[in-house]
């Protein structure tokens, strides 16, 4: 019994000096990768100060050209679109993150149908944020919802578990050349799209996600921060209807939608998009103008 006590103590001993070692190795490659996610939420988590902060997914990541909007507003104005991140769950682990050291007068959060829709990967792309647990409880608490918390309690490695191919990537090839305050713009593509025409299914509302997109709007509004949401532009044809649970939120929450979908701008310019969901950088600077002076107009009567 004692020689079992002995050898299990050892392979314990073993396993946690592996883990802590293991997680040194990996942290310096995360803070020195180039890649598409770490440095923006490296900047997320560490320094956001910016009075302008553009929240989303991809299509807020490749659309919203902060020199631009900054020029228009006045304001300073930070880009921290997450690739990938199509859930309300990792935008409310930005906000939080985003809160503990800096108070934004203004977000913008580009939302999509998958923000409140029932489905099965509820959870995408939080695991971005693992390398950072523990240093916000109010973040680390959607952790408790995706069943992971105590996983990366027990190993600081695992914490690595999402990124680390792309943090080995980013040390190879820098994506932040042409970047600008979070800005990363799209290539031009070989092929222009062409326009589709995407047809509106029933969406299923998941509770747990109106939760937290209702917590979402009262944080902002308890801390007097001007939350608008936004829709941008695709390469696809929708009716009035393929936004409705989006619209019925704003709605009910009394929370300004910028919808450029529905009404298809640059539907006819398929020379703007990279493809049927993304602008390619001349197609995003011309957006950026046009958005900017229409959350200038919200602006001037919220702030």
């Amino acid at each position: 019994m004692k020689r079992f006590v002995t050898s299990l103590l050892f392979i314990f001993l073993l396993w946690f000096a592996i883990d802590r070692v293991g997680e040194l190795g990996l942290s310096w490659l995360n803070r020195h990768s180039h890649d598409t996610t770490s440095p923006k939420i490296r900047h997320i988590t560490n320094g956001v100060s910016e009075d302008v902060i553009m929240m989303g997914t991809s299509r807020c990541n490749g659309h919203y050209v902060p020199s631009i909007i900054s020029e228009t507003l006045g304001m300073s104005v930070y880009n921290a679109g997450i690739d990938g991140s199509d859930n309300i769950f990792a935008q409310y682990m930005a906000l939080c993150y985003i809160l503990q050291k800096h108070t934004p007068k203004v977000i913008c959060l580009e939302v999509q149908n998958s923000f409140l829709e029932e489905e099965e990967e509820s959870f995408k792309t939080t695991g971005y944020f693992a390398p950072y647990f523990g240093q916000c409880a109010s973040a680390d608490s959607v952790f408790r919802q995706t069943g992971s918390f105590w996983l990366y309690k027990l190993s600081h490695l695992y914490r690595y578990n999402t990124i680390v191919l792309a943090n080995i990537t980013g040390q190879v090839k820098n994506y932040w050349n042409h970047a600008e305050n979070g800005y990363i713009p799209n290539p031009e593509p070989e092929v222009f799209p062409e326009t589709t025409v995407w047809e509106t299914e029933h969406v299923d509302i998941s509770e747990e996600k109106r939760d937290y997109m209702e917590r979402f709007v009262q944080i902002c509004r308890k801390k007097h921060i001007f939350l608008c949401f936004v829709i941008s532009p695709a390469c696809s044809k929708v009716d009035n209807s393929f936004y409705s649970c989006l619209r019925n939120f704003a709605n009910t929450h009394q929370t300004p939608l910028l919808d450029y979908h529905t009404v298809g701008l640059y539907v006819n310019n398929p020379d703007y998009f990279k493809d049927n969901f993304h602008l390619w950088d001349k197609g995003a600077r011309l957006y950026s103008f046009v958005f900017a002076k229409d959350l200038q107009k919200l602006v001037s009567k919220n702030l």
